[in-house]
């Protein structure tokens, strides 16, 4: 095939994929805010919503985050929000992994102080993103009532986006979240006796 013949057959696909892409984008016509859940057994969950705390931030917008779980160990994220974005109300559980609390009734009671902080977030229209990391340990472990949750991320604020991360979390957390992306795991460094990376794990 000739450079010409090739010009010719790749402007005809891009036009057409750019119809496609121009047609969903017009079909898209309802501005609204969105439950993102971000889940699987991949790395890069919570990467991926702490780059749309970024991106938000960008914009002017206000920003909320609270993590469960973590907290016990120092995070990249952490530093650069409390150095260089002491805006953003950024709040932890502060107990560290439940496999090295192993104190079922003190990760009951620190999730429940937790999830005081997120509900008063997603009662407050004037946030434009909120982050729940990792919170879907809390209903997979049946630390918080499921309902609850569900109830306050359903009656928050209509202009307000939530994401959500972490492994499990069941199905009816996926039933309402407008987008649910699974990350897979093909391969881990872990796995094959690599250290967590500072800056890249945590």
């Amino acid at each position: 095939m000739s450079d010409e013949k090739k010009a010719a057959k790749h402007k005809a696909s891009m036009e057409k994929q750019k119809e496609s892409v121009d047609a969903s984008i017009a079909a898209a016509d309802e501005e609204r805010g969105l439950i993102i859940l971000l889940t699987g057994d991949g790395k890069g969950k919570s990467s991926s919503a702490f780059g749309m705390v970024m991106r938000s931030l960008g914009y002017g917008y206000k920003v909320g985050v609270v993590q469960f779980i973590k907290g016990a160990q120092l995070s990249g994220e952490e530093i650069f929000i409390r150095d260089k974005h002491p805006e953003v109300y950024f709040y932890q559980m502060g107990t560290g992994f439940t496999w090295d609390t192993q104190d079922r009734d003190g990760d009951i009671a620190a999730a429940e102080a937790t999830w005081a902080h997120a509900e008063k977030l997603l009662k407050d229209d004037s946030y434009h993103l909120v982050v729940l990391d990792e919170m879907t340990y809390m209903l997979a472990f049946k630390y918080l009532d499921e309902e609850r949750i569900l109830t306050a991320l359903q009656q928050r604020p209509r202009e307000q986006t939530v994401v959500v991360t972490g492994r499990g979390g069941g199905k009816g957390i996926r039933d309402i979240a407008d987008t649910v992306a699974e990350i897979n795991d093909q391969k881990h460094a872990y796995r094959a006796g690599v250290k967590a990376r500072k800056g890249v794990d945590f």
